[in-house]
């Protein structure tokens, strides 16, 4: 039987690493030391909507594994593969339950 992170193996074809916003001080945010996540990035313009409900411009999706979903958080830091750096805006985990349909992470990036 395959596993539903099995299933959707293959399409992460692209790496991106990110720092996850840990705080803030009074000099700005502070992040985590950066980590890499294998996913598959869209670049496609879409409106999303923000933690508070603004309609915000998403440039980039990111597709994951469910195993990002602790690194893939709002206001995190993520090195593309072109190089540009995103913010993420929101995030969502995608779970099947028992229908066996492949889980994953979508996060919208700046």
């Amino acid at each position: 039987m395959t596993t539903t992170g099995e299933l959707l193996e293959g399409f992460w074809v692209h790496t991106v690493t990110v720092k996850a916003r840990n705080g803030s001080t009074g000099l700005g945010p502070t992040y985590t030391d950066p980590a890499t996540v294998a996913c598959f990035v869209e670049d496609k313009r879409r409106l999303v909507r923000d933690a508070d409900g603004a309609q915000v411009v998403s440039e980039t999706t990111l597709y994951a594994p469910t195993g990002a979903a602790d690194t893939l958080t709002v206001g995190a830091l993520v090195t593309l593969p072109s190089g540009r750096i995103a913010t993420i805006i929101t995030t969502a985990t995608l779970t099947s339950g028992e229908l066996d349909l492949p889980d994953h992470v979508e996060a919208a990036l700046t």
